[in-house]
């Protein structure tokens, strides 16, 4: 029977089609705008430099998080140049480096002595691309994990999402050309900001409503998609989950402490800014993995042990601060006696406590890892009465089975007269 060919040659028009689109999203094109966005990065600290300001404290965390989203996006353009998160993931980077450099470069324009320097508006108008480079990483959580929108009625809210970051973007540029040189104003940090007109500032909050609606629509079709999903693709989107997650709390600590320390210790400081930088780089790490599939069923593990040392490690805290404050003001000890004590305690129930709480933790987050234990129990219960050869052998392989699902299982006994 022969195969009816396509009418027309669709099928034809479609592969030429998709081959003229993705013509460029080729390893050497990655890998030239990694190479971009590194130079991106390194042109700023000789910028910072030169404006007067601590790249340390101002600008280390923004480059930081642009290579490690430029070299997750580079890995994934080369291994799937098909798939656009790859290429919006080198390219939000290198917008929002090439925002930082803009403004450094402007700030330093207008400050006195320095106005022989050419392109300063320039400058000011490549202040906007932040919002760009924004917007494309946004689309990140759409897109995620293959490049394909959620479903065809998506396609309009895409549409509209573009159009109005293409406005935005139109009228900052309007407003920034239309402010004169001489109403531009460097603040206390060295950033030029010139002077908005009424009517941009209210259409920058007008804008700011409509993008948080399409960035909560983006994120609640991924938690829609994920309670429908199953297999891998409910794996992959575990990671992306989780690397939300660490961001969000990290960003959490960050505020309440803010909020309850205005003035940190450099200690304290440095131990915020840890955790900001490892929640920040947590969701374009969780995205690389969950994109190649790189020890992809590992994440039910990562959170089991996440969840069960967090929950330890809050009870063990309340437990020496509560025998401390017990010690110190009920029953009188001096506080070294005090601290020792409850250091002994705290030490004495970790390992039983812990297993408690992993074992509650596994129970409900990683179900296959507490089943797999019951089974090895059970099994290990089992074989101290065993007498029979050929019943241990046929109990040992439906445990393998059971537990690792091999493709093939074979047990060779030697058995001695």
């Amino acid at each position: 029977m022969e195969r009816a060919q396509p009418v027309g040659g669709q099928e034809s028009e479609a592969t030429g089609a998709a081959a003229r689109r993705f013509r460029l999203a080729s390893p050497v094109i990655a890998a030239a705008l990694a190479v971009l966005v590194v130079l991106l990065a390194g042109a700023s600290v000789p910028l910072y430099a030169v404006t007067h300001q601590n790249v340390l404290a101002n600008g280390a965390e923004s480059i930081a998080l642009a290579l490690i989203f430029g070299s997750v996006g580079l890995a994934i353009a080369r291994r799937q140049p098909r798939n656009p998160i790859g290429w919006l993931m080198l390219a939000g980077p290198g917008l929002e480096l090439l925002t930082i450099d803009g403004t450094l470069y402007a700030a330093l324009t207008y400050r006195p002595g320095y106005h022989h320097l050419p392109f300063g508006v320039v400058g000011i108008l490549l202040d906007a691309t932040w919002f760009v480079g924004l917007g494309a990483l946004a689309l990140v959580i759409l897109l995620f994990p293959d490049g394909a929108l959620p479903s065809p009625r998506w396609r309009w809210v895409l549409r509209s999402y573009l159009a109005v970051t293409a406005c935005y973007t139109a009228i900052t540029y309007i407003n920034v050309i239309s402010t004169p040189g001489h109403d531009a104003r460097i603040d206390s940090s060295g950033t030029l900001t010139p002077d908005p007109a009424g009517w941009f500032a209210t259409a920058t909050k007008l804008s700011g409503a409509v993008f948080a609606a399409f960035w909560l629509s983006f994120v609640a079709a991924q938690v829609l998609s994920w309670r429908h999903s199953s297999g891998e693709r409910r794996q992959q989107l575990k990671w992306l989950m989780s690397g939300a997650a660490a961001l969000a709390v990290s960003q959490a600590i960050n505020q309440v402490s803010i909020v309850i320390d205005p003035n940190p210790s450099a200690l304290a400081n440095a131990m915020l800014d840890l955790i900001t930088g490892l929640g920040l780089a947590a969701l374009p790490v969780s995205i690389g993995v969950a994109i190649l599939r790189y020890r992809l069923y590992e994440i039910d593990r990562i959170i089991s042990r996440t969840l069960a040392y967090a929950v330890l490690t809050g009870l063990l805290v309340s437990v020496y601060a509560g025998l401390v404050l017990l010690a110190t003001h009920v029953l009188g000890a001096s506080s070294p006696v005090a601290v020792a004590g409850a250091t002994l305690a705290a030490a004495a129930l970790f390992s039983p406590l812990r297993r408690r709480v992993q074992r509650v933790v596994d129970r409900r987050f990683n179900r296959a890892q507490y089943d797999t234990d019951k089974t090895i129990a059970a099994f290990a219960g089992r074989l101290q009465d065993a007498v029979d050869l050929n019943a241990v052998r046929d109990d040992l392989a439906s445990v393998v089975d059971k537990t690792l699902e091999p493709a093939h299982v074979s047990v060779w006994m030697s058995v001695r007269e």
